[in-house]
């Protein structure tokens, strides 16, 4: 019995994710005691023990270098990378949630290790289940050609917004942050992924009080979304305005405030181009790869959004700014930056990054948790969409004119 649950759970492994049976299987604990790197000279072995077999499925990505493994319901609870031990191979290890049902643990690699073997035993006397994945060093060349293509994580279901542009009703779309495996910055037990989830569903909650918005969430729960499948929510949703929320912590100097970022191919400042490149890297390393987007989102950028679009964004971005103002939410000191983000590329619907504040100082931090100033950052934002769209609907009448 034993041998024959070994010989199904390879070939689980090889199936492609769409062809695993779609049906509930109860959550598969790991066991982090009964877990670890077994290092060798040329490569490594990881060791997962879970508290079940599950369907799971074994890729390499390059560019970076990466192993990336998919679970069917599984929790790592709160394994750490160096919890499983060290490696020279392995630079860090991440996991959580890729999307509904699936969890994924990403192994970074320092350079290319090819997958020899990978299977799954099950223990006869608790019912555990071992998996071993034996990854030996390679050439770059022979790394690549068997690396598998990038895995997209497939966007939330959402109900399409049913109205039309001059019923009077703006739909936002409100993207929090990270979400799943990647956690954004951390701060002791504090997630940025958390934090801005919490404020964009109080966020929405705010709109739908106030008269004449409808809202969409780009994710309802601790979920990795990829920066592409954020901008398709948006779009089948009918999205009129993209609010994409952060709230950051900086490595070198200072930050506090309420910060507002535009598209922009080049970046208004050193921090603002690392900032870009660190969030899209997330991307990277979770097992999406962007490369092959950027060229023509960027092309459709330069004959449409930057003659339609972005005067509009640049309004709403002022809009924003003037609300914070008003509400007396504290601003950063260069309040208005601009840098490349994917997540603002959609080249039909203006849109924004907020840093809502930096959990990199111990202040920010405990004004991001509480919620009176929460509730009166949403208000700004409530009432800066509303002058907005006023306004950008005056101006559309004038162009129709």
């Amino acid at each position: 019995m034993k041998r024959l649950l070994a010989i199904l759970a390879v070939v689980i492994v090889c199936l492609p994710l769409a062809s695993v049976a779609q049906g509930l299987f109860a959550v598969a604990r790991l066991d982090s005691e009964r877990s670890e790197i077994v290092s060798h000279p040329d490569g490594f072995d990881l060791v997962l023990t879970l508290s079940q077999p599950i369907p799971y499925k074994v890729t390499t990505l390059a560019d970076p270098s990466r192993l990336v493994i998919d679970f069917r319901e599984a929790d790592f609870g709160s394994l750490r990378g160096g919890d499983l031990g060290v490696s020279p191979a392995v630079t860090a290890v991440r996991h959580g949630l890729i999307q509904a049902g699936w969890s994924r643990m990403v192994v970074d690699l320092d350079g290319p290790y090819a997958v020899q073997s990978a299977g799954m035993e099950t223990e006869s006397t608790d019912g555990s289940a071992r998996i071993e994945i034996v990854l030996r060093e390679t050439d770059p060349t022979s790394f690549a050609a068997h690396a598998g293509p990038s895995i997209q994580a497939a966007p939330p279901a959402i109900e399409p917004a049913a109205r039309g542009p001059d019923d009077g009703v703006l739909t936002v779309v409100i993207d929090p942050g990270h979400g799943g495996i990647d956690p954004g910055a951390v701060r002791g037990d504090v997630h940025e992924a958390d934090l801005v989830l919490s404020f964009a569903l109080e966020l929405r909650d705010a709109l739908l009080r106030a008269e004449g918005f409808d809202a969409i969430l780009t994710r309802t729960k601790d979920e990795f979304v990829s920066l592409e499948a954020r901008i398709d929510v948006a779009r089948r949703a009918n999205g009129e305005v993209l609010l994409s929320l952060h709230a950051d912590a900086v490595s070198e100097g200072i930050a506090r405030g309420a910060q507002i970022y535009t598209l922009s191919e080049e970046a208004s400042s050193a921090a603002s181009a690392k900032l870009a490149e660190r969030h899209d890297r997330a991307d990277l390393l979770a097992g999406v790869d962007l490369s092959g987007q950027d060229d023509e989102v960027a092309r459709v950028l330069m004959s449409i959004a930057r003659t339609e679009t972005s005067p509009r964004t640049d309004a709403l971005a002022e809009a924003l700014l003037e609300g914070f103002r008003k509400a007396d939410v504290r601003l950063h000191k260069r309040p208005l930056e601009q840098a490349a983000f994917s997540v603002l590329k959609a080249p039909d619907i203006p849109s924004v990054l907020i840093e809502i504040g930096f959990m990199s100082s111990p202040k920010e931090l405990e004004k991001l948790q509480n919620p009176e100033w929460r509730a009166a950052a949403q208000g700004a934002i409530v009432d800066a969409l509303k002058a907005w769209d006023a306004q950008d609907r005056a101006r559309a009448a004038v162009k129709r004119q």
